[in-house]
């Protein structure tokens, strides 16, 4: 059985981690795996929106603690920096990757799992769903795969200190309460829907102007306010020059849906 499956149509691709019996924990091959998948997105015409899921009860329960820390014990410090460069690694595929990324958080979402979901740039929780950072009760540093840089950008500096320094597990209204996700949803089917519902919307979308958008946020969290002007002008002027912003304006004035660049009519 493929540890996830994907599923490209409409202009989105659908991954759905698919280890239900372990709540869809990753392996040193799914994470290398993953992140190659989120790396050949990027560029791809036929991919303008992208979703990420978990089979059965879960979203992700972090790194399969069968599968890997055995092993880890068994590294000296090269091989463990080896592993957890590339536990990064696929959290840099995720916000590099061009397209937007949605998370559709199922059920327990922990560990790498709950770093997987910072990443993506917008998150869908089920009323069930919960989510802990829960690197320090296994005694290692709540700074993991980038989360330390991840979450004092979604919930700001002191929710991201308490999530990170205590790593206890919080429900889908605390997450909903300090922006971790973006909408709560009832159990079931519901966050897959709405995930699907989002990215079909996107896919019709310009894409390049929404590629522009995710590189700029993504950009200027580093930038002082100045630099972020001058940044944000070229990219504005760039997409301006782009043809969708005509062809918006002329569906604008003729009332009709437009059609962007790489669409189907």
């Amino acid at each position: 059985m493929s540890e996830f499956l994907v599923d490209i149509s409409g202009g989105v691709a659908r991954i759905t981690l698919n280890r239900p019996e372990r709540l869809n924990a990753l392996t040193f091959e799914s994470y290398a795996e993953l992140a190659e998948t989120f790396d050949g997105f990027s560029g791809n015409p036929a991919v303008r929106a992208i979703t990420i899921t978990g089979s059965g009860r879960g979203f992700c329960s972090g790194g399969d603690v069968q599968g890997i820390i055995a092993e880890l014990f068994a590294k000296d410090m090269k091989g463990l920096l080896e592993f957890t460069r590339a536990t990064g690694n696929l959290i840099r595929s995720i916000c590099e990757v061009s397209q937007p990324v949605i998370a559709a958080v199922n059920g327990v979402c922990v560990g790498a799992g709950a770093v997987v979901a910072a990443a993506c740039d917008l998150r869908i929780a089920a009323a069930k769903a919960r989510f802990g950072y829960i690197f320090p009760k296994v005694g290692l540093s709540g700074a993991d795969m980038g989360s330390a840089w991840l979450l004092p950008r979604i919930v700001g500096q002191g929710n991201a200190n308490e999530l990170l320094l205590f790593g206890d597990l919080v429900n889908a209204e605390h997450a909903l309460r300090i922006g971790l996700v973006n909408r709560v949803v009832e159990d079931g089917p519901a966050a897959v829907a709405l995930a699907e519902e989002w990215a079909t919307n996107l896919a019709r979308g310009p894409a390049f102007a929404h590629t522009v958008t995710k590189t700029m946020v993504r950009k200027e969290a580093g930038m002082s306010l100045r630099d972020a002007l001058e940044a944000e002008a070229q990219a504005q002027a760039i997409c301006m020059a782009h043809p969708d912003f005509r062809t918006a304006h002329e569906a604008y004035v003729a009332k009709k849906t437009p059609v962007f660049e790489g669409m189907d009519e």
